[in-house]
């Protein structure tokens, strides 16, 4: 290591980029080919069915989901339902309109497992105005 030794510095920093994990799902696109929405924040889907996820520990509770089967790639995906007694607005066949909830790095936000995505809009109406009582839920 002296005078003139940074070409050989610079590449073996390079050659050795390869193992650091975040930098190589970035590089080879892993993460993107495998993200169900995609490139896009939002994404349409059919709710398949409601269900209850326990809370972590230190924390004890049954949060309200749902399994969601997007439109636009097919995969079946798991969202959270904000709001308190949120989910009766929420039937099985609805269209909903899920988003990303803002975990870090993409991972799950908070102590609900496997679940990286909420409900903001069921069929085409906004779930918070529905929750607040501002509007009825319309027919399809």
């Amino acid at each position: 290591m002296g005078l003139m030794n940074a070409r050989k510095l610079k590449k073996s920093r390079k050659k050795d980029r390869m193992n650091d994990k975040v930098y190589r799902k970035k590089k080879l696109g892993i993460t993107l080919k495998f993200a169900p929405l995609g490139r896009s924040s939002q994404a349409k889907g059919i709710v398949l069915e409601k269900i209850q996820k326990e809370a972590k520990q230190p924390n004890s509770a049954m949060r309200k989901c749902c399994r969601v089967q997007l439109i636009k790639t097919g995969k079946p995906v798991t969202c959270f339902i904000p709001g308190n007694l949120a989910q009766k607005f929420i039937d099985e066949h609805d269209e909903v309109l899920i988003e990303r909830i803002g975990g870090k790095q993409g991972k799950t936000k908070g102590d609900l497992s496997g679940v990286r995505f909420q409900v903001i809009k069921v069929n085409d109406q906004s779930l918070r105005r529905l929750w607040k009582g501002k509007i009825e839920k319309g027919r399809r």
